[in-house]
């Protein structure tokens, strides 16, 4: 399979899942390069990077919602707040362990976000998120 996701950066404050989860992404084929922050705040610095060209802009963000300091919500309004030039093209799944149906929906209202999946990744998750969003 060729590769038709360039670059995935994965949002979680956990270190064990953003290992966990970079393993998953790295075995499918589809899938080239990953980045890992462990907070929203450090994303934003990610895609300010990718602003001055020193980093290589994401295709896919797995965003994780419970986070300390910023969570999940806190960085899609600041993400919204970034240039179009830097948001467009960017997937935003909601990458979480909560089954409150209040954060269903409001991931549903939220124009920033593209898809909400249940920990932990897999691969089977990736091929969905695939045929769903990248058109395989």
């Amino acid at each position: 399979m060729n590769t038709l996701v360039d670059c995935v950066l994965l949002i979680d404050d956990d270190r064990a899942t953003n290992f966990f989860n970079e393993r998953v992404v790295t075995k499918h084929s589809a899938f080239h390069k990953v980045n890992t922050v462990q907070s929203g705040m450090a994303a934003l610095e990610y895609l300010n990077n990718v602003a001055q060209n020193t980093a290589t802009k994401p295709n896919l963000i797995f965003l994780d919602i419970n986070m300390p300091a910023m969570n999940g919500w806190e960085f899609l309004i600041e993400f919204s707040k970034l240039d179009e030039q830097i948001r467009e093209g960017i997937k935003v799944i909601l990458l979480s362990t909560s089954s409150n149906p209040d954060d269903v929906r409001a991931s549903a209202k939220n124009h920033s976000v593209d898809d909400f999946i249940n920990k932990p990744l897999s691969l089977d998750l990736l091929d969905n998120v695939l045929e769903n969003h990248f058109n395989k």
